[in-house]
């Protein structure tokens, strides 16, 4: 499953290097369905009221009957997408393609390109049974959850051996494409835009955990974090989650699946899910954003291939922090704002579960580090910090360079997927 890139970005990324779950959406407010904010229009809560998802297991024929989204027929999403033209497609993975389509903003009806409203079609290859458990998966859940921070599901088409669904979409692409990437379209997110984009990561995360959904996400990542036209962040691909445990249970048994570099230690080992092993995948994902590295990235010297391991000593010295820092940030955060940042991050990490926060503790650190005085840049420390980055980005270059005459330059792999 996944999200969905923008026209612009696909030139730039091969697609035998993409996993289905690297496409991009858009933020569209198509109906009042669109997102559940407060009284006053903002979007500062994690606790958004929305039905709780029905145990399981149920039927397919009980899950899209009582989904809150739209049924269209193949017929309309092909008209839509101008019978999927491939200039239409957005992306390509293991899921299948997804086009870029327009409809009706009240009545979903095909329109003209130009007209209407801006959609993402997923169309399911129709090879594989995994393929359409998570096609339900995503109606299941994004069907009857709503939140400002979960992508908008507008509907889905279930024809003959069609599988389809329909997203908003949303226009900045992913997270991981604006930390990764570079070009002109990708120019590097500021200190108080990560910050930013965090928390908002951490309330979809923390509303995915309360009682009014008690849904572990299990795939929490840069590529399912989708970003709308105003930076907003929102949880994309839900083709991995699961209920959480209910009653005196404490943890969900099931097959291992994610991706490599993000899983939860203890789920690798016992294939028992919680909440907090969402927590780790979201402190993988906070420690991708402070330092502009990639979980798993086998292009860099030896001993820097998996972030987590290669960041823990930095992590734990105040005065070290500095040397996983993004170089391409310079002055803009404070030492200590960093340092906070960076603590919550080892929390988030900690080898045992039962020492992990929760993710609405998460979120209210994330919201006092936004608070603090000292949390953004600050004129007394940019000089020292703008040195220290220079340095760190000398030695990164060295570093570079003696890999490079090791061993010759390969392409970035692809996300790896745990299928046990």
């Amino acid at each position: 499953m996944g999200n969905c890139w923008g026209a612009q970005v696909k030139a730039e990324s091969p697609s035998n290097n993409v996993s289905a779950s690297d496409i991009m959406f858009g933020c569209l407010g198509v109906n009042s369905k669109c997102s559940s904010r407060d009284g006053k229009g903002s979007v500062s809560s994690s606790r958004v009221s929305a039905a709780s998802v029905p145990p399981t297991p149920r039927s397919e024929g009980e899950i899209l009957q009582s989904s809150n989204v739209k049924s269209f027929t193949f017929n309309e999403l092909r008209n839509a997408t101008r019978n999927f033209r491939p200039d239409s497609v957005l992306g390509e993975g293991g899921f299948g393609s997804v086009f870029k389509g327009w409809i009706d903003e009240h009545t979903f009806a095909a329109t003209k390109p130009g007209t209407g409203i801006v959609i993402a079609v997923k169309k399911l290859n129709q090879e594989g049974f995994q393929g359409h458990r998570e096609w339900l998966a995503e109606v299941n859940y994004l069907g009857q959850l709503a939140h400002p921070n979960l992508v908008k599901l507008i509907g889905y088409c279930v024809e003959d051996e069609q599988r389809l669904l329909v997203y908003e979409f949303m226009p900045r692409g992913s997270l991981e494409n604006h930390l990764f990437r570079r070009g002109s379209h990708f120019q590097p997110l500021s200190w108080n835009l990560r910050m930013r984009l965090a928390l908002g990561a951490a309330k979809g995360l923390a509303f995915l955990h309360s009682d009014n959904a008690k849904v572990i996400y299990r795939d929490f990542k840069t590529s399912n974090v989708l970003l709308d036209s105003n930076y907003n962040a929102k949880l994309s691909d839900f083709g991995l989650a699961k209920d959480g445990p209910t009653g005196d249970k404490s943890h969900v048994s099931t097959r291992i699946m994610g991706t490599y570099g993000y899983a939860a230690p203890e789920y690798l080992a016992t294939g028992h899910l919680t909440a907090k092993s969402d927590v780790y995948s979201f402190g993988v994902v906070l420690l991708e954003m402070l330092s502009g590295r990639r979980a798993v990235d086998k292009n860099r010297p030896p001993g820097e291939h998996n972030l987590v391991e290669w960041a823990r000593p930095y992590l734990a010295s105040k005065r070290k922090i500095f040397r996983i820092l993004d170089t391409r940030l310079g002055g803009q955060y404070s030492l200590g704002g960093a340092q906070k940042a960076a603590g919550i991050a080892v929390q988030c990490l900690s080898a045992e579960a039962k020492y992990r926060p929760n993710m609405d503790e998460v979120v209210s650190a994330l919201e006092q580090l936004q608070d603090a005085k000292d949390a953004g840049k600050n004129p007394q420390t940019e000089r020292k910090l703008s040195s220290q980055s220079s340095n760190a980005q000398r030695h990164h270059r060295r570093s570079s360079e003696e890999a490079g005459n090791r061993k010759g330059a390969y392409p970035r792999p692809s996300a790896s997927p745990l299928y046990a």
